[in-house]
């Protein structure tokens, strides 16, 4: 009898609350930073199996994150501030460097890489929200955008 019952309780265990998003984030990223930079950008992508959209970020190593979208303007690259990004149902939005992305505002300490910055996706499905937590792997940015101090 017992093992009918873990047996039912398992299956209870696999089928989340019917409201709540299949959310998956991959290849998350933030881009290192070097101490008195002001902003760090963070990157990924996110499939959600239900229409959604992103509402906000927060994370404990910046006060502050901004959803950005960059646009040609003319020939200008613009970047605005989103309120909300759609997560269509089944498709992967990209976030990342010229596209979507997340800006962390005034970071409390530089983002070293290697590190992890911890992000916490506020996503809206069906009129409910969810969080989603997100561990971004810091990187150093490569090639010739790197400045280089002499002491």
């Amino acid at each position: 009898m017992k093992t009918m019952l873990a047996a039912a309780m398992l299956i209870g265990a696999a089928s989340l609350p019917a409201w709540a998003a299949g959310i998956s984030v991959t290849d998350a990223w933030a881009r290192a930073t070097v101490p008195g930079q002001k902003v760090s950008g963070a990157y990924m992508q996110i499939q959600s199996d239900v229409d959604a959209r992103l509402l906000g970020v927060s994370s404990p190593a910046a006060p502050r994150v901004e959803m950005h979208a960059m646009k040609m303007d003319g020939d200008v690259m613009r970047m605005r501030e989103l309120k909300a990004i759609d997560l269509p149902k089944g498709k992967t939005v990209s976030l990342e460097p010229g596209g979507f992305h997340l800006m962390l505002m005034n970071p409390a300490k530089p983002i070293v890489a290697g590190e992890f910055v911890p992000l916490t996706l506020v996503v809206e499905s069906g009129g409910k929200q969810q969080t989603v937590e997100v561990k971004a792997e810091a990187r150093a940015m490569g090639g010739g955008m790197q400045h280089h101090h002499h002491h």
